[in-house]
């Protein structure tokens, strides 16, 4: 059965990836039989539209299913993560002016890691969130959260209630709608006719040159480059007006945006990283095909590490129990008899096994108890955070690994 477009309907012809059969994956099992037996995995590919040029999932899993009422990403477990909102809220408070008489409206707000900046500033805030525990999490932090998915019906729901944003928030959720295009128009009818929209993204472009293909997962149904973004946005009623490069999840985009026919000015990042997206051939599907085919050699390669460390009677555990270092484990074929357990801070993971590869996830003191060998990171985006706030780990002789976009022993 041919696969087409999920925003523009064009008949996808060219295959980025064939990941193969994979759970969710952040649909952490309880450590039973009964629960492992009952495991699901479906078809993960990605393709790219000759069109519109955006790369997707081919299978699209129903979001209620996946991001309900216990969905275990919580985004305050992160410092770093936390520090980058806080200076996002910092400089967006003073680029536009934000006061006391300002909305600012952030759609996938969680547990209100992002908008509590704004609020400690009295700037009104509302969060947008489909997830009940994150939100009732975002509550308790005086962050007022509507339990809802984002769309032209929320917005319009919104509006009738009053609420207009001068400027509204969309962090790595753009990628996680399974219908981009009603998302994306959901935002004019939310702003003001002077507001601003600003989305945050990994980018493909760095995707494609690090052979991220962990971010490749169910819940990630869009690939965005910037060019494949312009297009979207401007058929929803949004123009790009800036750009700035990040360096958060790898490499990402913070997209600018305000109405069609908006008076901002487009500036110099925004025209660099237009650029930057044709001298890398994102308009060619040569390209894309590439890529799929650096994806067995990364894997080849981490094999052969955890190969040598057994033979040489060496342990070895990992950090993170992240969607990326799920489809990483999966894509991989890893099992418990690679990777002994996972250690996470997120307490809603603790006590349970890894999708696909059944390892078991326990609380970080079980690193000084275990004392590894070696410390895989999952969630290598965290690499420098994870190793400070885990240094101990050196007091026993034991060593940092990450695997993308080639094995490196820290």
């Amino acid at each position: 059965m041919p696969h087409h477009c999920r925003f523009c309907s064009t008949p996808l012809a060219t295959l980025v990836a064939d990941l193969g059969a994979t759970p969710w994956s952040n649909s952490f099992l309880e450590p039973t039989e009964e629960a492992i037996a009952r495991e699901q995995a479906f078809p993960l590919q990605v393709m790219v539209c000759s069109e519109c040029l955006l790369v997707q999932t081919t299978e699209t899993v129903p979001a209620d299913e996946i991001f309900n009422a216990e969905y275990h990403y919580l985004s305050s477990f992160s410092t770093s993560w936390l520090d980058h909102s806080r200076r996002y809220a910092e400089k967006m408070i003073g680029r536009f002016n934000l006061d006391g008489t300002s909305q600012v409206v952030e759609v996938a707000s969680n547990d209100g890691y992002l908008l509590q900046y704004f609020a400690e500033k009295n700037i009104p805030v509302l969060g947008v969130e489909p997830a009940a525990n994150a939100a009732k999490i975002a509550e308790e932090r005086n962050v007022p959260t509507h339990v809802a998915f984002f769309g032209q019906i929320t917005a319009s729901e919104l509006v009738a209630r009053g609420i207009r944003a001068d400027l509204t928030a969309a962090n790595n959720v753009l990628a996680h709608v399974p219908d981009i295009a009603d998302f994306v128009s959901g935002f004019p009818i939310l702003l003001k006719p002077d507001g601003v929209a600003t989305f945050e993204f990994p980018h493909l472009l760095h995707t494609i040159e690090g052979i991220q293909f962990d971010t490749i997962y169910h819940e990630h149904y869009s690939y965005l480059s910037l060019v494949a973004v312009e297009r979207i946005f401007k058929t929803c009623g949004l123009h790009v007006f800036d750009v700035e490069e990040l360096p958060t999840h790898g490499g990402s985009l913070r997209v600018y945006a305000q109405l069609a026919g908006g008076k901002r000015p487009e500036t110099a990042g925004l025209a660099k990283v237009r650029s930057d997206e044709a001298a890398a051939g994102l308009m060619r599907m040569e390209t894309y095909l590439a890529f799929g085919k650096r994806i067995a050699a990364v894997c080849e390669e981490f094999r052969a590490f955890l190969a040598d460390a057994k033979a040489e009677g060496k342990t070895v555990a990992a950090y993170g129990a992240a969607a990326k270092g799920n489809t990483f484990l999966n894509v991989c074929g890893l099992t418990s008899d690679d990777i002994a357990f996972i250690v996470d801070r997120n307490d809603l993971k603790q006590g349970k096994l890894s999708p696909g590869s059944h390892i078991p996830i326990h609380a970080p003191d079980e690193l000084a108890a275990a004392k590894p060998d070696y410390v895989a990171i999952l969630p290598w985006n965290l690499t420098d955070e994870i190793v400070a706030a885990n240094d101990h780990v050196r007091s026993w002789g034991g060593r940092f690994v990450v695997a993308i976009p080639e094995v490196r022993v820290i």
